[in-house]
């Protein structure tokens, strides 16, 4: 009896967890704007865009542009898997309010030159994405790993065994994890500061901690895990669901 019991709990224990289980498509979308337009796609889409990309079944993760960078936008979209992700820009694109925006705001010249798509898997260590309004103003980073070759699991099993808790140590907010869809060597993050300088601080302090240092040792005995690791700092932008 005890052991039925013990197994109907592990059953019920693992349908929560499968349940808890973010199983969305994620996008990342990176604009280039032509020199001196990302103003204007800044108001397309805090005055239309987001609005009719939520006409169309797609969720509004964030928006941001880079500290550094000029003519940049950088946002994340969430659906409820691929299929819904391509049915939801067919029909975006052949929306009559979408195109009489683009054609609107177009009047002066182009304003997009260039578009990049990065399809991502939340990792089952991301925290809950959910729209967060700040009182205090906060810069983002975003992160990028490649891996050497077959390292991407263990990464990912330090991250979710020791790295997140460190980042919250060293006052680093974490905001989003994910794995790039048909790619065994990328993960993707995002994390909050409170500046600039503070977010170098905190990784200053993190790599610095002898928890961090032996993690990180027992973790490459058998060779480094990452093999690039690339960072950008951002602002979100006034109409961002995250800030």
């Amino acid at each position: 009896m005890f052991k039925q019991i013990l197994s109907i709990m592990l059953l019920f224990a693992a349908s929560l967890t499968a349940s808890a289980q973010d199983t969305r498509c994620y996008e990342t979308r990176i604009y280039y704007t032509h020199p001196g337009r990302l103003e204007a796609l800044l108001t397309r889409f805090r005055d239309h865009t987001t609005k009719i990309f939520e006409k169309h079944g797609m969720t509004n993760v964030g928006y941001w542009v880079p500290l550094h960078e000029e003519n940049k936008l950088v946002y994340v979209l969430s659906y409820p898997d691929r299929a819904a992700r391509d049915a939801s820009w067919k029909a975006f694109g052949s929306d009559p309010e979408w195109k009489k925006v683009q054609s609107d705001s177009e009047v002066s010249g182009k304003i997009v030159a260039k578009v990049e798509s990065i399809f991502m898997n939340a990792t089952d260590f991301s925290p809950k994405i959910k729209s967060s309004k700040s009182k205090k103003e906060r810069v983002f980073e975003l992160r990028t790993y490649t891996t050497n070759t077959g390292k991407l699991p263990d990464l990912l099993t330090r991250f979710r065994d020791h790295t997140l808790k460190l980042f919250k140590k060293h006052g680093m907010t974490n905001v989003a994890y994910w794995t790039v869809t048909g790619k065994d060597d990328t993960l993707i993050y995002i994390l909050a500061h409170p500046s600039e300088e503070a977010g170098k601080k905190a990784f200053d302090a993190f790599r610095a901690d002898p928890v961090w240092v032996k993690a990180r040792d027992e973790s490459e005995k058998n060779g480094k895990l990452a093999a690039k690791v690339e960072s950008v700092y951002m602002k979100a932008t006034d109409f961002s669901t995250i800030k």
